[in-house]
């Protein structure tokens, strides 16, 4: 080979492995979080928000799908708005991110405090959360409808806690008085576990707890399920309680009772972070959902496996969004602004 051709030859070699070291050093550099991550909860502790970002946390470690450990921080005041606010100041802190249910939609509606959900990043729609209307089982209520007709009979007697004033526990009640001509007293509590539990404690008549707030009162026999505030039964036929599996649950529409509300369990992040960061996450949540712990606990809350990213997930935030403000201005919860 003559030199000239020689000397062409090392120099295309060297372009060439010059391109690859290139190539591997930009997928070592693809974007992953370089520390620990904040994980905000816009609510109290024990709920229903606080419990799935717990098991997010304890999964990710245990499973090492992640190289940095996730922090749970509670921040539920105002509803929730101080967790919110939180986040949408810390524009562009991809290593923050915030776990969001229908008070991504109620709390600006009813207090006027400064947030929408478009003024966050949204990341991916990990589940719905049924609602489940629960009397103590001490009760004599078998059904949906044996309650109804108490309550109707009493206007005011019979106290609904919820979490919080003017939040989905809230319009959920309102809805059924609205439905049903019946009037409770809404007594607001704190987080979904402490309105589980003065249930069991007999200090309220029903809630609307979500499945994983009241499943260990409904295991110990303390609490009973009427009917589930969905347009279907749960899909899980597992044996719970009594002899009862989640999908034995009649849906409150078969009760006589026309009132149907899901909640978002979402995952959202600040304003203004970059697209690389984003998609991290998508992909770290899509290996959360192939562990064998996640497809547990879905199963044990009776969740929705509902997964939405993208545009898809827009076009559902644009409707619940539009849905919510809806249900709050029919029942008087709209902030005056």
């Amino acid at each position: 080979m003559a030199s000239r051709d020689r000397v062409r030859l090392l120099a295309t070699i060297a372009l060439c492995l010059a391109g690859l070291v290139s190539a591997a050093t930009a997928v070592r550099a693809a974007w992953q979080p370089s520390q620990p991550i904040t994980f905000v909860v816009p609510a109290g502790k024990g709920g229903g928000a606080d419990q799935m970002a717990r098991q997010i946390a304890e999964i990710t470690a245990k499973n090492k799908l992640e190289p940095q450990p996730i922090d749970v921080v509670n921040e539920g005041a105002g509803a929730g708005a101080q967790g919110f606010l939180d986040v949408k100041g810390d524009s562009g802190d991809a290593s923050k991110i915030v776990i969001t249910l229908s008070n991504l939609f109620t709390t600006p509606l009813s207090t006027g405090v400064p947030f929408e959900w478009s003024d966050f990043t949204p990341v991916a729609m990990l589940a719905l959360d049924e609602f489940v209307l629960w009397v103590n089982a001490d009760t004599p209520y078998k059904t949906a409808a044996d309650y109804i007709a108490a309550v109707k009979a009493a206007p005011g007697k019979f106290k609904m806690g919820g979490t919080g004033a003017k939040q989905e526990d809230q319009i959920v009640t309102a809805a059924i008085e609205q439905k049903t001509g019946g009037k409770f007293t809404y007594v607001p509590l704190g987080g979904g576990g402490s309105v589980a539990q003065d249930l069991i404690d007999k200090k309220i008549d029903s809630t609307v707890n979500n499945p994983i707030e009241a499943l260990e009162g409904w295991r110990a026999g303390k609490l009973r399920p009427l009917c589930v505030f969905d347009a279907k039964r749960m899909a899980y036929a597992d044996k719970v309680a009594g002899g009862m599996a989640w999908q034995d649950i009649p849906t409150c529409r078969e009760a006589g009772l026309d009132v149907r509300y899901l909640m978002m369990r979402g995952i959202f992040m600040p304003p203004g972070v970059e697209g690389e960061a984003v998609e991290w996450y998508i992909q770290f949540l899509g290996k959360l959902r192939t562990t064998p712990e996640w497809q547990a606990f879905m199963k044990e809350g009776a969740y929705d496996t509902t997964f939405l990213t993208g545009e898809d997930f827009a076009t559902w935030l644009r409707q619940a969004a539009a849905e919510h403000k809806q249900l709050m201005e029919q029942a008087g919860f709209l902030a005056h602004r």
